[in-house]
């Protein structure tokens, strides 16, 4: 009869040593090779194939490592853990090294039953970081068993490459685009729902009743909702609008979704509140429906709503766990390299003589239009309106795009109310801040009322087209000019600009005129979302080897929210001037975010000073945007009515008294002054309650004391930046690469790997690209995540960082490997850091959880690795604590070992392991405690969760490693080349 194996134990089968796991039954044995990953599992059947059980071997003292041995063979080991013992199960398995500060959302979320968290951190802070924390971490728990991703479609392959390379987690995609196909591979009476466990679904998508419903039946107990104000309306909001009605049909979807309380529901917006108590509350019901009624104004409705809202600002995380955060000292102090500040210009060009005359006739067409429709009727008098809107825009744009707006027909002409026109019109026409909704709305605009064109606007639209160039465009003349500086002073700028026509002339014009190092792409709506990407990421690819060569994107604004670019861009210049400055800020956020490697992000907006409109919009809504910023701290989203009663009136005086009208102060437009004081005032207030927001529901669920706690616990059992830093260097110079290392203060180097050993070149190949390996060019090993491709990233997640780390572990394991092997399981070091004989032991642990869940008690095997000290011969050991033993490491020999001495003494610690088992075996149950209090401690709030907790040690513990020190003694006439200086 076959033995029967406990969770965590050692079993030999196939040729190697396995870690039996909990799904294991008598008759089969799930098992995970030892140090490997959760990809090598495999089962084993007793029955047919032998298993015996396996004690790890002890090390060997004909394989003496030098002085580096043990903390070579200790990172790798950690940087090789997928299942750490500690209670966040996904740290370890993901590939991406989290901020400090991104860690308090994951810590509120273990703390409640249900997960319902409103999470509001700023623009570029790593909303969706922390959204995939704490999935990945519900998942790996079994407290989630399926996810669903809520976005604009234009979000949802970005969603899809994050969850992926970051999380692990396999997402499909559900778009309009998608669902057919998926449709077809369901079975009868399936819904797709089900049989993706994982998906990425387009809020547009779901808006048709059939997928609603369909959705909300076969739910996921997990959902995300990115860009979570687009789902709420506020409760005076105008009836009827496009995006209220929008924002309706969502919010009703969410509130069917919220509404079962077992649901872990993730809200995600950077501008929860924007001056709207009503629409506030309303994402607050959605969190909890009690939330929505409670009193903020006192302390306890405050501590309730903190246990579900957390919103910070760069400056209260930009430098975190310092004393200022209330810690004793700044050891676990971080600092996150957010841009310091924009640098900001307003530049100004004149219109050319032809293009000023061109303008003043549309100008004078646009009034005889209005005033002609409005005695015809109100749906004619709002048809004409939108259509003098559209003509206006696309005239101070480009040419290009005025004559395609002159020879287009208006959206709005197909209207049959004013109501209608309105609803068709708006979009297309305005730059609205509260609708996510980005395709489409970069097309060039009709300003025809029917079918054909008339002759006038045909003759507007010919002048237009012979305006085209720099002779013709001033504009055009001024941003070659701005470009041009920009790139000489080493900038990748992005330009955007509001139509596709103008982005389209802009990229064919400027082709060829800055310089010939210089790459220029253009990325509009005409391209999917994926196609975006490819083309950024094929404009990124030309730069080469060469770091001379600069990038410049043209772009509408498809790319104005959610595409990350900050690691290819540095630099913005708005060519057309948004008529809201959100829109704005949406597009500096962009490249001015977290991973962005300038300190100072360049933003330029350009402006007609001459042309009636784009003057007066920068005076009112621009300069009042950047003064409430600078005065409060905050960007505060222009509500739509505001913006758009601003830019009414420049249109309205415009057309009533002509481009060089306008000149004067907008303010000082007779019947304008009262709405625009009510604007301003309205404006402020909206300000003042965001500001009073920030700051009244600040984050104070969770105190940088229990961060600093966890990270520090966290960076025990995992390692920190620097460790994984010095140990690449190491190893890979070791492992005989040519190492560069740049003196500019970075900590960034480069490693040539031509000359390593085979199977590392094979492995880092997988991760890097087969060219990059082969032709032996430098890789970039970067102490930032913000890397670019064929850069790895000097993180313990990094798939290159994981591949040297596995290489050095393995060699070390094989004391026949070939090659070089910068690790070894033994060493002897005559130090002066020691006074007496001392011997250190890297001890790898293996404890069996029992993690109680909502779905029911899981069962896991996970491991850790200690480093412990002794003094004296192991009869007699006086043990060092914790922080004694790990400055062992930091030992350097200051003297060499006699060969006999080097021997005598490892083969005394070695045979000396078996009476320090029981000090093993009390350490390891100590461990045990001590984990099991950190479980409990994440999930204090919880009693139904950590009831039930068992963290149960395995023995024996595996001892990898033993290294001796010695105090100084007399010279000897022979050494041990292993264990010199």
């Amino acid at each position: 009869m076959s033995p029967t194996y406990t969770a965590g134990s050692l079993v030999a089968a196939r040729g190697r040593e396995w870690v039996v796991l909990p799904e294991s039954a008598p008759d089969m044995l799930v098992l995970r090779p030892l140090g490997g990953s959760e990809d090598d599992i495999a089962a084993v059947f007793p029955s047919f194939e032998e298993v015996r059980p396996a004690e790890f071997a002890a090390p060997s003292p004909d394989d003496l490592g030098d002085q580096r041995a043990a903390g070579l063979l200790r990172t790798a080991l950690r940087i090789g853990f997928r299942s750490g013992a500690g209670p966040f199960r996904s740290l370890a398995s993901i590939a991406v090294e989290p901020r400090a500060y991104q860690l308090v959302p994951l810590l509120m979320a273990l703390r409640q039953r249900t997960v319902r968290l409103l999470i509001s951190d700023d623009v570029g802070i790593g909303k969706t970081v922390e959204a995939g924390l704490i999935a990945k971490e519900l998942l790996a728990q079994g407290e989630a068993t399926r996810l669903a991703v809520l976005c604009s479609p234009a979000l949802a392959e970005q969603w899809q490459a994050e969850l992926r390379e970051k999380f692990g987690i396999d997402a499909e995609l559900v778009l309009a685009s998608t669902v057919s196909r998926l449709e077809r591979n369901l079975e009868l009476g399936q819904s797709l729902f089900d049989k993706h466990p994982f998906t990425i679904i387009s809020t547009d998508f779901i808006k048709s009743t059939r997928h609603r419903e369909d959705f909300v039946k076969h739910c996921p107990d997990l959902v995300i909702v990115d860009e979570a104000h687009t789902c709420v309306a506020a409760d005076d909001a105008a009836q009827g609008g496009a995006s209220s009605a929008t924002n309706q049909l969502r919010y009703e979807l969410l509130r069917k979704v919220s509404a079962d309380a077992d649901r872990h529901l993730l809200l995600l917006t950077a501008t929860p509140h924007s001056g709207k108590e009503s629409a506030f509350r309303n994402l607050l019901g959605l969190v909890r429906p009690e939330l929505a009624t409670l009193d903020l104004e006192t302390p306890a409705g405050r501590a309730k709503l903190a246990e579900h809202f957390v919103a910070r600002k760069r400056a209260d995380v930009r430098d975190y766990l310092t004393k200022e955060d209330g810690l004793a000292d700044d050891s676990l102090a971080e600092r996150t390299a957010f841009p310091s500040d924009r640098w900001t210009k307003d530049e100004p060009y004149k219109l050319t003589p032809a293009y000023r005359a061109l303008l003043d006739d549309a100008i004078a067409y646009a009034a005889d239009r209005v005033s002609a429709a409005g005695e015809q009727g109100k749906r004619e008098a709002r048809i004409a309106w939108w259509s003098v809107i559209a003509l206006l825009r696309s005239m101070v744009s480009s040419p290009a795009a005025a004559a395609q707006t002159l020879k287009t027909r208006s959206e709005s002409a197909t209207a049959r109310t004013a109501h209608e026109a309105d609803v068709l019109g708006a979009p297309v026409a305005a730059d609205s801040a509260e609708n996510d909704r980005h395709e489409g709305m970069d097309v060039a605009p009709g300003a025809a009322e029917s079918e054909d064109a008339g002759a006038r606007l045909l003759e507007l639209a010919g002048r237009a087209e012979e305006l085209m160039g720099p002779a013709g465009d001033a504009k055009l003349k001024a941003l070659t000019r701005h470009l041009k500086d920009l790139i000489a002073e080493g900038y990748n700028p992005i330009v955007f600009c509001r139509y596709i026509p103008t982005a389209d002339y802009l990229a064919e014009q400027l082709d060829g005129k800055l310089g010939r190092k210089t790459k220029i792409a253009a990325v509009t709506g005409t391209l999917s979302p994926q196609q975006r990407l490819e083309r950024i990421e094929q404009l990124a690819a030309e730069e080469g080897d060469d770091p001379s060569v600069r990038r410049v994107l043209i772009a509408t604004d498809c790319l104005s929210e959610g595409v990350n670019l900050q690691h290819h861009f540095d630099a913005v210049v708005h060519y057309d001037l948004a008529w809201n400055p959100t829109r704005h800020d949406q597009r500096e956020g962009r490249v001015d975010r977290y991973g962005q490697k300038r300190d100072q992000v360049r933003v330029i907006t350009m402006y007609g000073e001459d042309n009636g409109i784009d003057g007066k919009v920068l005076e009112v809504l621009f300069k009042k945007h950047r003064q409430i910023k600078k005065d409060l701290g905050i960007s505060v989203s222009v509500p739509d009515e505001t913006a758009s009663g601003v830019t009414d009136a420049v249109v309205e005086w415009l057309l009533l008294h002509g481009r060089q009208g306008s000149q004067e102060s907008l303010f000082e437009m007779d019947g304008h002054q009262e709405s625009f004081d009510r604007i301003e005032r309205e404006w402020t207030s909206a300000a003042e309650r965001e500001k009073t927001s920030r700051s009244k529901y600040a984050q104070r669920a969770i105190h940088p004391e229990e961060v600093a706690r966890e990270v520090a616990a966290v960076r025990a059992a995992l390692g920190g930046a620097e460790e994984v830093r010095e140990f690449t260097l190491e190893a890979l110079r070791d492992l005989d690469a040519l190492i560069r290392e740049p003196r500019d203060g970075s900590g960034d180097f480069t490693a040539q790997v031509g000359g390593t050993p085979a199977g590392l070149r094979d492995a880092l190949a997988a991760t890097l690209g087969n060219r990059l390996v082969e032709e032996d060019r430098e890789i970039p090993f970067r102490t930032t995540p913000a890397i670019g491709r064929g850069e790895a990233a000097l993180v313990r997640t990094d798939p290159a960082i994981g591949a040297i780390a596995s290489y050095v572990l393995d060699s070390a394991l094989d004391a026949k490997a070939l090659g070089p092997r910068p690790a070894r399981r033994c060493g002897v070091v005559t130090t002066d850091a020691v006074s007496v004989r001392t011997t250190l032991l890297l001890v790898r642990y293996r404890f069996h959880l029992t993690l109680p869940s909502r779905t029911g008690e899981r069962q896991l095997v996970a491991e850790d690795a200690r480093l412990l000290a002794y003094e004296g011969l192991p009869q007699r050991a006086r043990w060092l604590d914790d922080d004694a033993a790990t400055a062992l490491l930091g030992a350097r020999a200051t003297a060499n070992t006699h060969e006999l001495a080097a021997r005598n003494a490892i083969t005394r610690a070695l045979d000396g392991l078996p009476g320090l088992a029981d000090h093993l075996t009390e350490y390891g149950t100590r461990l045990a405690a001590e984990l099991d209090a950190s479980h409990r401690r994440v999930r204090k709030a919880n009693e139904e969760i950590v009831r039930g907790l068992k963290v149960v040690p395995q023995e024996p513990a595996d001892v990898l490693g033993v290294y001796v020190y010695l105090p100084p003694a007399a010279p000897a006439a022979s050494t041990v080349s292993g264990a010199e200086a």
